[in-house]
């Protein structure tokens, strides 16, 4: 299983923000492969992983977006029931935390990608 760059941005709670970032990475020919956005009151936590992540960086900066990058388990699992019990007792066998996870897929028997957020990167990898 690969693991991947996963890049994080804080946008202000408010209309026009999403936008905002998902203009700066369409100019760049930057493309959104997964993405998890978690809101509160004042704020979004967008965490994505993209086609170029070194493109994507350079786009939002230039967006005046501040951005931050992780390395993340990236995983693409049938959609079958019982896989991501699979995947989660092979990495609860290694002694990996997952801390979130976040995906989707297209139709059900089709492969869905999934973006883990773990706490050992390497023994997931070794898991997998």
């Amino acid at each position: 299983m690969p693991r991947g760059t996963q890049l994080t941005v804080v946008l202000e709670n408010k209309p026009g923000q999403l936008a905002k970032m998902a203009a700066a990475l369409k100019k760049a020919k930057v493309n959104i492969q997964a993405i998890s956005v978690v809101d509160s009151v004042d704020t979004g936590v967008i965490r994505m992983v993209v086609d170029s992540p070194a493109k994507a960086k350079q786009a939002l900066a230039q967006a005046k977006i501040t951005v931050t990058q992780q390395l993340v388990l990236v995983v693409d699992l049938c959609n079958e029931p019982g896989a991501l019990q699979g995947l989660a007792a092979k990495l609860s066998a290694a002694d990996v935390n997952i801390n979130y996870i976040y995906g989707s897929v297209t139709k059900t028997g089709a492969e869905g990608r999934l973006v883990l957020g773990v706490d050992k990167l390497g023994q997931a990898l070794k898991a997998t």
